[in-house]
């Protein structure tokens, strides 16, 4: 399940739910009082920024030579085959598809845009990936945060070392 909290102090008050959470209960359904026991874990995260991407004409670093292949006197000739390379990356894109120079500039400028964006998103997909793990943990029952014992009427924080009522802890006041 993903869940979207929103306003001032949102991450503050989630904060604590970090990690696995053991919940046993007596389903309603349960005839003989046996205990069934889940595990949840909680994982907090900052909604990434909607920006654009934008690129510095600074870190560009842009070539022009003759293109390759067919087309007679004009590839030999005239310059129309551009490479831009982004200088904080290193990763070059190389456009000869069109006759005209600034129509293969557009093109190179737009496909290198579009794979740093890829490349972005690629990184922020793998910290926020990794900062899940860590959070998380193995998911294990021993691996926990907290358990909460419906029929004893006990919250118990294993980090905090600190007990509240079950009914307190289901209206919030915790």
């Amino acid at each position: 399940m993903v869940l979207r909290i929103t306003g001032a102090g949102a991450r503050e008050v989630f904060a604590n739910e970090q990690g696995g959470h053991r919940w046993q209960r007596v389903p309603p359904t349960e005839r003989r009082g046996r205990i069934q026991t889940s595990t949840i874990t909680v994982a907090t995260f900052d909604e990434p920024s909607t920006e654009e991407f934008k690129l510095k004409e600074t870190d560009l670093h842009w070539e022009t030579m003759r293109s390759g292949g067919k087309g007679g006197q004009n590839v030999n000739k005239v310059e129309s085959c551009v490479r831009v390379t982004h200088k904080p990356t290193g990763l070059a894109v190389r456009c000869e598809s069109e006759r005209s120079q600034s129509r293969n500039k557009q093109t190179a400028l737009a496909t290198l845009t579009a794979r740093l964006a890829a490349l972005q998103r690629g990184q922020q997909a793998d910290a926020q990936a990794a900062d899940r793990k860590q959070q998380i943990g193995s998911g294990q029952r021993g691996d926990k945060r907290r358990t909460i014992r419906e029929k004893d009427g006990v919250v118990t924080d294993h980090i905090l070392n600190r007990k509240w009522r079950y009914a307190d802890y289901v209206r919030g006041l915790w």
